[in-house]
């Protein structure tokens, strides 16, 4: 890493330098919600190539910000004033470290060389952000501003990516950098190869099990690791599964795809993974819902990823490779061929009843839809590089289930934090990286209206999205697993707004759909037509109860070809 100076001999403004630190970076966006302590850098934003996106809540901001690295692998940044600005930012923080997306918060501050306001909205933010962050530092003299970017940009992007943040308080914005003042360059450091003993050592593993499984998760939604899983497949012949951060890994329609374990036990693809003696797993973060419990004595695992397992007591694999992902698996492709050892009979019967499963019901006429009818109609209407992302609901798990990927990060959900009010804010980052591709927010009407004013950003933007909304009026996901556990229906029921009517007085389209055959058609008809549209459909929920509790409950995993 060299650094380079600023060419100015007077010196230059902290703000200024901050920006042409992060145009260095490569920043192209900057998702805010400004307040009077970001002024300076405000100005200085708009004489420089960075675009801000002025958003309508800094929660918004963040999703979006933390969006955009996980789509690019690069440095989101989203911006706020001190005090309920950056309070307000906490929930992105916490989606962006738990989710592994890379993004910098940058928050205001007072001045802290002299002020005369007290202590009027100030709060420890940098202490406040420790938590959620990798890294956070208040920046208190202009000359500290390249080397603190620089250090937070890679500590942000490095794996395991996550959220960082810096402070600029108001006169360290306004001050005078020194005239020798350098700019780094960003780093171009390799992430480290496994080494070749921990690599035999797994390849010896996959060879002497009988009933080996590939496991996907979330580390793996990279392109590099995708082609490189997709060759590791189709050399070993190995069946594969995928948590729900990593559908889309490798395209679904493989033939020895198995299913998604959207559930942690109970569900169709468990039977394959119970029958495993073996499973490969290729990413798996326990910040993930569980795709499946570990049991001492049971089932041997391969953690391949980029850093060592977190440990707890359902996750404790026998055997690690760590370093590059992609680096490992192609060894692995390249060494492991196909084994006369490995049965996988008991997986394709998993298979054929998995795909029989999840053939019920898609094109059931009952009013309101029930999800598996939604499900089918939106991968029907969807090209095969649409994106869609999916907010916080019961209709998630119905999707990561139920709705096939055919690539990577063409599924956009929240399997850590699990926040709603994420979909929309996601959908229009997708939106800005991919304006040439079909993209599609899914979202329940309470994490809709969590940051529906967002509506108004993505038309300002002119962006091409439509908004499918799911309406219960009712927070269904909890109704669902209170009546699961035997409490009274009691403090989850509202009532929505017209949201046809909602969506046009922002200046979107509105379009109610009034029976199930309209859905499909009106989904055709929002994707053509360009702009922002937003869809409702009314859902029966009623088949949560029917296949979660009853079907699934009486799984006995005696699952046959046929049968």
């Amino acid at each position: 890493m060299t650094a380079t100076s600023h060419g100015n001999a007077e010196g230059i403004k902290g703000s200024d330098l901050l920006v042409q630190a992060l145009e260095n970076e490569g920043v192209k966006y900057i998702f805010a919600v400004p307040g009077e302590e970001n002024l300076d850098l405000l100005e200085s934003i708009r004489t420089s190539g960075i675009e801000l996106i002025l958003n309508r809540h800094e929660q918004a901001a963040g999703f979006m910000a933390a969006t955009y690295g996980r789509l690019t692998g690069k440095v989101g940044v989203c911006l706020s004033t001190l005090g309920p600005g950056a309070t307000n930012l906490m929930t992105a923080a916490a989606y962006a470290t738990l989710g592994a997306m890379p993004m910098l918060m940058i928050t205001g501050q007072k001045p802290i060389k002299s002020s005369k306001q007290g202590l009027f909205q100030i709060i420890d933010t940098v202490d406040l952000m420790r938590p959620l962050t990798k890294y956070t530092r208040q920046i208190s003299n202009a000359n500290t501003i390249p080397a603190k970017l620089r250090e937070a940009v890679r500590l942000a992007t490095e794996e395991r990516p996550g959220a960082v943040h810096l402070e600029l308080p108001e006169d360290i914005a306004s001050e005078m950098a020194l005239p020798d003042t350098h700019i780094f360059l960003p780093s171009d450091a390799r992430r480290p190869t496994a080494s070749i003993k921990s690599l035999e050592s797994a390849r010896e593993m996959i060879h002497a099990a009988r009933y080996p499984l590939i496991m996907i998760g979330a580390g793996a939604n990279r392109k590099r690791v995708s082609q490189a899983l997709i060759h590791m497949v189709n050399a070993t012949g190995i069946p594969f599964f995928t948590t729900q951060m990593g559908k889309g890994v490798v395209d679904e329609r493989h033939p020895l795809y198995l299913g998604n374990a959207a559930l942690s036990t109970g569900d169709f693809v468990h039977c394959a993974i119970d029958h495993a003696d073996l499973v490969i797993n290729v990413g798996h973060d326990v910040v993930e819902k569980p795709p499946f419990f570990m049991r001492p004595g049971g089932k041997k695992v391969i953690h391949i990823n980029f850093s060592p397992a977190d440990v707890d007591p359902v996750y404790f694999p026998q055997h690690e490779v760590v370093g590059d992902i992609a680096n490992s698996v192609d060894w692995l492709a390249e060494h492991c061929g196909q084994s006369s050892n490995h049965d996988f009979t008991r997986f394709q019967e998993v298979k054929s009843s998995v795909e029989r499963h999840l053939s019920e019901r898609i094109d059931d006429e009952r009013f309101p839809i029930i999800p598996q009818r939604i499900v089918n109609d939106v991968r029907r209407v969807m090209p095969e590089d649409g994106v869609i992302a999916l907010d916080n609901g019961m209709y998630k798990i119905w999707f990561a289930r139920n709705y096939k990927a055919y690539d990577n990060n063409t599924v956009l959900l929240d399997n850590a934090l699990a926040s709603m009010g994420a979909g929309l804010p996601s959908a229009m980052a997708a939106a800005m990286v991919y304006p040439e591709l079909k993209v599609m927010a899914i979202c329940g009407d309470g994490g809709f209206m969590m940051n529906s004013q967002e509506l108004e950003t993505a038309i300002r933007l002119k962006l091409n999205l439509v908004v499918l909304l799911i309406n219960d009026n009712a927070y269904g996901m909890i109704r669902w697993k209170q009546a699961e556990d035997g409490f009274e229906n009691f403090g989850l029921e509202y009532q929505n707004p017209d949201f046809v009517r909602y969506a046009e007085s922002y200046g979107a389209v509105g379009h109610r759909v009034e029976s199930a055959g309209q859905l499909r058609p009106a989904l055709e008809k929002a994707l053509t037509a360009g702009g922002v549209h937003l869809v409702e459909v009314p859902v029966d929920y009623s088949e949560n109860s029917r296949v979660f509790n009853e079907e699934l409950g009486q799984l006995t995993c005696d699952v046959r070809a046929g049968t």
